[in-house]
């Protein structure tokens, strides 16, 4: 069952929406809790597909995997229906399975239309204006100007550069550090 989960699907048997499942997989037990609680309840198999902060409580097998990214999910369902149809004698491990992954992931339609564009749009082609286009033609030869720090350019750095302190280095460990201050 796909969607959201009527509380009391599997317990409550005056619902109009009851339930009594012979197994139950589900994407994130975490979101799914409440039909992890009542399968519980109710002795139903649960299998879940979980990430390392996913609670195993409850859950009959896990299948690990990253339950957070849709692609992920999707290829893990592909994986599963595969599996599913090769247990039921459909297909046999030598052949391909024609069904592509891209089908376990949810489409809007509204959205696909919007994203249909003219294939005269299509055409990507760079536009650099005026004088950019000229700099854009010399971008691979040398520099003009030579390329270093400051001090090869003559350039003095203010605040960098030696610190007055005791002469001697590691030598010099009787000399009192509070005369330079």
């Amino acid at each position: 069952m796909a969607g959201r989960f009527t509380p009391g699907a599997f317990t409550n048997q005056k619902q109009s929406c009851f339930r009594e499942p012979r197994l139950l997989v589900v994407s994130d037990p975490l979101s799914d809790h409440q039909a992890v609680m009542e399968a519980s309840s109710v002795n139903v198999p649960l299998i879940a597909l979980c990430n390392t902060d996913s609670p195993l409580t409850r859950v009959d097998i896990v299948i690990p995997c990253n339950n957070k990214s849709t692609h992920s999910i999707a290829v893990v369902w592909w994986f599963l229906a595969r599996e599913v149809r090769r247990i039921r004698g459909e297909d046999t491990r030598l052949q391909q399975w024609s069904v592509l992954p891209d089908l376990f992931l949810y489409r809007d339609p509204n959205e696909e239309e919007q994203n249909v564009e003219d294939p005269e749009d299509a055409r990507l082609e760079p536009v650099i204006p005026g004088a950019d286009a000229e700099a854009a033609e010399t971008w691979g030869v040398e520099p003009s100007m030579p390329v270093g720090s400051l001090g090869d350019m003559g350039i003095a750095a203010p605040g960098y550069g030696p610190v007055g302190g005791t002469a001697g280095g590691w030598s010099n460990l009787d000399a009192d550090p509070t005369e330079t201050w």
